[in-house]
């Protein structure tokens, strides 16, 4: 009996990242717009208020981490995606490198309503509370990220497999 042929994996589009884009999922941490005020005499522009950090349910507390990422190739396999029903999680990059979001809306899992974002790399995020992400990406370089998110009692982390993986191709 001959092998059924393997069924091409559904490709995933990439697109930028912007704050109307990513809105269901989050934030996007960047310093774009005009400042909200200006603070050293003027000699420092401050982007205030850029992400709601929400880690106190069930008596956490913020927890801020380094996390070194080595990096992915593309075209790369999206097989799980990950999630924090008890608090939100903030990435920052530390460095220039290219990193990419893959999220979900919270709520039980839909393969189909995955997106895939492109950071540039003074672009951080805010996922969330029990917003589906797939673990951090990046691209090019091992690189070093800022993490914001909830330390305490209860179990903060579920992991689920996808069905069928989903391929990203190339940064469109």
């Amino acid at each position: 009996m001959a092998a059924s042929p393997a069924r091409p994996l559904r490709r995933l589009p990439v697109e930028p990242l912007t704050r109307e884009a990513f809105r269901p999922f989050g934030d996007v941490i960047a310093a774009s717009g005009a400042p909200d005020h200006w603070a050293n005499g003027g000699a420092a522009e401050v982007f205030r208020d850029r992400a709601v950090l929400d880690v106190e349910a069930e008596g956490g507390r913020p927890c801020v981490s380094i996390v070194r990422a080595a990096p992915s190739r593309l075209p790369l396999q999206i097989r799980l995606m990950e999630r924090h029903p008890i608090g939100s999680q903030a990435f920052a990059p530390l460095g220039a490198g290219a990193w990419l979001i893959v999220a979900a809306p919270a709520g039980p899992l839909d393969s189909r309503a995955i997106r895939a974002f492109a950071a540039a790399p003074n672009q951080g995020v805010n996922y969330r509370r029990g917003v589906w992400h797939h673990p951090l990406i990046a691209l090019g370089q091992v690189s070093d990220f800022l993490v914001i998110d909830r330390a305490g009692d209860g179990e903060n982390l579920t992991i689920e497999s996808l069905p069928e993986p989903l391929e990203i191709l190339a940064l469109e």
